[in-house]
């Protein structure tokens, strides 16, 4: 995208926690007033599913015509939000996307769950067709920001305040368009709209606040030779400054811009250079 919109802008709205997230309808109704809204969105739960679009020969996704409330276009597909983004770029739908908003997550994503993260995966799925998109989490009181909460859980969530400052970035990017496909990574404090005191750049941190420290085998009772995986957390993890997951611990909006995956240029490591004698030969 390059120079501001000339017409109403296409949003496509996604998520990673299913078409019926009522994180996913107020960030939807909140970017109605930016443009054109339409939502395609897994038809269950796919957290974690990252940029995977799944084996689509095998799973053959289908589409249906979803109800959102005040929404005409709206659409769930059976298959994770990487999938949703892809179909739409492609053209499935009718329409081409100019920006892509997936969210709202309950759950922060920082640090490295972003490598894991669907709602993050959607947008990154999205630059890699030419669009530029904003993953927005919320961090979920009460339980690890790696990963994702769960009904007891997000019923506290603060949905309209992370819909705000999603919509305010959106309307930045929309006035002034990157000039090569961009994600922007947004993290925002449960808190309410007005308590959102600062907001902060950030760059991604290494770790997350909180990790799972410990895995093992639980036999699965009655089945002999199955098992559960059990995982246990450890301790909040201190955070370097200037970090998403320092941002997010301190209660600020964090914003991150995220980077393609490259290749790095040689260096003159040893397994470098054994690798180069062996593309001498």
């Amino acid at each position: 995208m390059v120079g501001p919109m000339a017409s109403r802008p296409q949003l496509l709205l996604t998520n990673d926690d299913g078409i019926d997230s009522v994180g996913l309808h107020v960030l939807a109704r909140t970017m109605q007033e930016l443009g054109d809204v339409t939502i395609i969105a897994p038809d269950s739960e796919y957290s974690g599913a990252g940029a995977a679009i799944g084996a689509i020969w095998e799973i053959k996704p289908e589409v249906h015509e979803a109800h959102v409330e005040g929404f005409d276009k709206a659409w769930s597909v059976s298959g994770p939000p990487a999938l949703c983004v892809m179909f739409a770029r492609m053209g499935a739908f009718g329409f081409t996307p100019d920006l892509i908003i997936s969210g709202i997550n309950p759950g922060a994503n920082v640090g490295r769950s972003v490598y894991h993260s669907g709602t993050v995966g959607a947008c990154l799925t999205g630059r890699n067709g030419g669009i530029s998109g904003i993953a927005v989490s919320q961090r979920a009181d009460n339980f690890g920001v790696e990963g994702q909460a769960w009904e007891e859980t997000v019923k506290n969530q603060k949905w309209q305040s992370a819909a705000d400052v999603a919509a305010a970035a959106a309307a930045a990017i929309l006035e002034d368009p990157p000039e090569t496909a961009s994600v922007l990574n947004i993290n925002v404090p449960n808190l309410a709209t007005d308590e959102l005191a600062k907001w902060s750049w950030t760059k991604l941190g290494d770790r997350p606040p909180r990790t799972w420290t410990k895995a093992w085998l639980e036999p699965k009772e009655g089945h002999v030779g199955s098992y559960h995986v059990e995982l246990e957390y450890g301790d909040n993890v201190d955070q370097p400054e200037g970090t998403d997951t320092r941002a997010i611990m301190d209660n600020e909006v964090s914003m991150t811009w995220l980077s393609r995956i490259i290749a790095l240029d040689d260096d003159t490591s040893a397994v470098d250079a054994k690798l180069q004698a062996l593309i001498e030969q």
